[in-house]
C-alpha cells in the first residue's frame, strides 16, 4: 500500500474522512463548468428564483447596483501598504469577480465579462501574490478560481491560458512548496489553516481536470491539513480565535467543502468531523440582543456577516441558521446563489436561552431572544495560548435596554511593534487591565499568565435565572491560591450579579474594572454607580466588601504597567473601577440592574458555594 493510500485508509477508519491519493483525485471530478460552489442549472434556478422572492430582488438590485460602481472604477494594483500585506487588495478583486461573475451569468450584460477580465488581468500581471503573507495568496487565488470557473464558457483559449499560468505560478506552486517542506501554516489549527487550504483547494478543484497531477497532490494535502483546524469545533462548534475569526475561518471552510461536493460530489466526510454541524449556533448565541458580539480575542464586536450559515443550514438541516443570514446580510453573492427562506427567530426555533460552550470555555445569558432591550452577559474563561488570545480569562459584556454597557475593546492595530510576538502583552488591549476583569498586584509583567487556561466549572440555566461560575487561579496562580469569578442572571429580578472570591498567597492588591462608553456618575458613598448612554441608564451598586467604593478612570494603563507609543488611547471609553489593597482574601460583589425596569435585587450576597 502507498504512503497516500495508507493515511487515506487510516483516516477513513479513525475519522471518517476520504483522503484520495493524488492520482485519483481527476478521476472523481466533473468535467464541466462551473463546478465550483455552482452549475449551470442552478444559474437558471436562481434567475427563476429571483422573480418570485422580494429578499432576492432587493439583492440582486443592491448588487447589480454593486457591479455597475465596479464598473467605473480602475482595476486593482499591487499595493502593499503596510509593507506586509497585500491582503487588501487580494479581498477587493475577490468580491469584485464574485459580484461581476454572478451578474453576468445572472442578466448576461458584456460590460460586466469584460470588467471581470479587466480585474483578473491586472492581477495575473501582478510580481506575485505575496505568499510570505499566504492569505494575501490564498484569497487571490480564490478570486481567479471563480472567474475562470464561472466564465469559463465565455474566456478564450488565450484568456485561459492567462488565467491558469497565474494560478499555478503564483498561487498553487507556492502552495506545493508549503506542503512539501511541512511549513507552518499546513499545520496551523487556525484560520490561517482554512483560509489557505480554502483558496488553494478551490483554485486546484478548477484546473483538476488540466493539471491533474499538480492539482491533485495539492488536493490531497489540503484535506490532510484541513482537519486540524476543524477539530478545534469539537465539541460544540465554538471557536476559540473569537467571533470575528471564527467567520474568517469557516467562510473558507464552507466554500472549500461546498465546492467540493459540486465538483467531486461529496465533501469526503469532512462535514462531519465533530462539532461542525453546531457551528452555525456559536455566532447566534455569541451575538446580544443590541445586535453586537461578544468579541473575546482580536476583533471588533459588530454584527458577523456570515453567508455560510446558508451553506450550514442546507447542509445540516438547520433552519435557524438560515434566518440568522437572512436577518445580517449585506449581501454578498452567496448569500443569494446560497438562499434559503426556511426557518424563524430563535425563541420560535426553541432554542435555550443559555448557551456553555466546552473547551473555549464562553458562556452567554440572556433574558430573551427577541426582547432588543434583554438583558444578555457573555463571559469567558478559556485558554490564554489560542491564536488572537488576549489575556481575558474572566472577562465579560453586558447587555440592557438596547445598549452595551460592559464593552470589550476588542484588537488593537496589527502593525505595532512586536504585536504578534514579544511585546503582545505590553499593549492595554491585550492584557487583563484592558478588560472586564481581574488584576492582581499589577506590574511591567503580563497581567494573567499567557499560558494559563480556565475552566467553566459550573453552570445552572432554570426558567427563572441561570450562572456559571468559573475558576481563574491558572491565570493568577502567580499571587493567588484561589480564584473564582460567578455571573448570575435573574430573570424573574431582572439584575445581573459578578461575584469573584479571592484568596491571595499574601497581602496584595486587587483591581476590578469594567470598560464602558457610558457617563458615569458616582453616589457620594461610591457604593453606587448610574450608567448613562443614549437615553438609557443602568444602575451599579457594590454590594461588597463594605469597605470598598467604585471610582472612575480612563480606559489607560495603570502608572505601573507599560505604556508602549502608538497604542489605541481608547478615546470616548472609561472603566468603571474598584481597588482593595493589603487584602489576603476577598469577595467582590456588583449587581447591575437597568434603570425603569422593575426589579428585585438579591437581599443578601451568598458566596458561590451557595449559589
Amino acid at each position: 500500500m502507498t504512503g497516500w493510500l495508507w493515511v487515506s485508509a487510516l483516516l477513513a477508519l479513525v475519522l471518517g474522512v476520504t483522503v484520495f491519493a493524488p492520482n485519483e483525485w481527476a478521476t472523481k471530478v466533473r468535467k464541466e463548468h462551473p463546478r465550483l460552489l455552482v452549475t449551470a442549472a442552478d444559474f437558471e434556478r436562481l434567475r427563476l428564483a429571483i422573480k418570485t422572492h422580494p429578499l432576492l430582488q432587493k439583492w440582486h438590485r443592491q448588487l447589480r447596483d454593486e457591479a455597475d460602481r465596479i464598473c467605473q472604477e480602475p482595476p486593482s494594483r499591487y499595493e502593499i501598504p503596510d509593507g506586509l500585506r497585500l491582503l487588501a487588495t487580494s479581498r477587493r478583486v475577490l468580491r469584485r469577480v464574485y459580484t461581476l461573475a454572478l451578474l453576468y451569468r445572472l442578466d448576461g450584460e458584456k460590460r460586466y465579462l469584460e470588467r471581470t477580465w479587466q480585474e483578473l488581468q491586472a492581477a495575473a500581471n501582478f510580481p506575485d501574490w505575496n505568499p510570505r503573507h499566504f492569505l494575501d495568496t490564498a484569497e487571490m487565488a480564490h478570486a481567479f478560481a471563480i472567474g475562470y470557473d464561472w466564465l469559463f464558457g465565455e474566456w478564450s483559449d488565450e484568456q485561459r491560458r492567462v488565467l491558469r499560468d497565474a494560478m499555478v505560478q503564483k498561487g498553487l506552486q507556492p502552495a506545493l512548496s508549503v506542503y512539501r517542506e511541512k511549513r507552518w501554516w499546513a499545520q496551523a489549527r487556525h484560520n490561517w489553516n482554512q483560509v489557505c487550504n480554502g483558496g488553494i483547494g478551490m483554485a486546484a478543484l478548477a484546473l483538476l481536470d488540466e493539471l491533474p497531477e499538480l492539482c491533485g497532490e495539492i488536493l490531497s494535502h489540503a484535506v490532510q491539513s484541513l482537519q486540524i483546524p476543524m477539530r478545534e469545533f469539537a465539541p460544540d462548534g465554538a471557536w476559540g480565535e473569537g467571533p470575528g475569526y471564527w467567520n474568517y475561518a469557516t467562510s473558507y471552510n464552507c466554500a472549500f467543502l461546498a465546492a467540493l461536493e459540486t465538483a467531486i460530489g461529496s465533501d469526503l466526510g469532512l462535514s462531519q468531523m465533530r462539532g461542525f454541524a453546531e457551528t452555525g449556533l456559536f455566532p447566534l448565541y455569541i451575538t446580544g440582543p443590541t445586535g453586537r458580539t461578544f468579541n473575546f480575542a482580536d476583533g471588533g464586536d459588530g454584527t458577523l456577516r456570515a453567508t455560510q450559515m446558508f451553506w450550514l443550514a442546507r447542509k445540516f438541516n438547520r433552519s435557524v441558521y438560515a434566518w440568522y443570514a437572512r436577518t445580517t446580510a449585506s449581501p454578498h453573492p452567496l448569500d443569494v446563489l446560497w438562499f434559503d427562506e426556511r426557518g424563524n427567530d430563535p425563541q420560535t426555533e426553541g432554542l435555550p436561552l443559555d448557551k456553555y460552550f466546552r473547551y473555549v470555555e464562553v458562556v452567554t445569558l440572556r433574558t430573551a431572544w427577541n426582547d432588543p432591550n434583554a438583558l444578555f452577559v457573555g463571559f469567558k474563561a478559556g485558554d490564554n495560548k489560542f491564536n488572537h488570545s488576549h489575556l481575558d480569562i474572566g472577562t465579560f459584556v453586558l447587555d440592557a435596554l438596547g445598549q452595551r454597557w460592559a464593552i470589550d475593546l476588542g484588537a488593537d492595530n496589527y502593525n505595532l511593534p512586536g504585536y504578534f510576538g514579544r511585546q503582545r502583552w505590553t499593549y492595554y488591549r491585550l492584557r487583563a487591565e484592558g478588560h472586564n476583569t481581574l488584576v492582581i498586584n499589577p506590574s511591567q509583567d503580563p497581567d494573567q499568565d499567557p499560558t494559563a487556561a480556565a475552566k467553566i466549572v459550573r453552570f445552572v440555566t432554570r426558567p427563572e435565572r441561570a450562572f456559571a461560575i468559573a475558576d481563574l487561579t491558572p491565570a493568577y496562580a502567580r499571587h493567588a491560591a484561589k480564584v473564582q469569578r460567578g455571573i448570575w442572571l435573574d430573570r424573574k429580578g431582572n439584575f445581573v450579579v459578578v461575584q469573584d472570591e479571592v484568596t491571595l498567597n499574601q497581602p496584595g492588591d486587587i483591581w476590578w474594572f469594567m470598560h464602558t462608553p457610558a457617563q458615569v456618575q458616582l453616589s457620594d458613598d461610591g457604593k453606587h454607580a448610574t450608567l448613562r448612554q443614549n437615553g438609557a441608564e443602568l444602575w451599579a451598586a457594590l454590594l461588597l466588601p463594605d469597605n470598598a467604593r467604585f471610582t472612575v478612570m480612563d480606559a489607560r494603563p495603570l502608572p505601573t504597567s507599560p505604556a508602549p507609543e502608538r497604542q489605541n488611547p481608547n478615546k470616548g471609553v472609561r472603566k468603571l473601577t474598584v481597588r482593595l489593597t493589603a487584602v489576603t482574601t476577598a469577595r467582590i460583589s456588583v449587581v447591575f440592574t437597568p434603570h425603569g425596569k422593575q426589579a428585585q435585587l438579591p437581599s443578601s450576597v451568598a458566596p458561590l458555594t451557595a449559589w
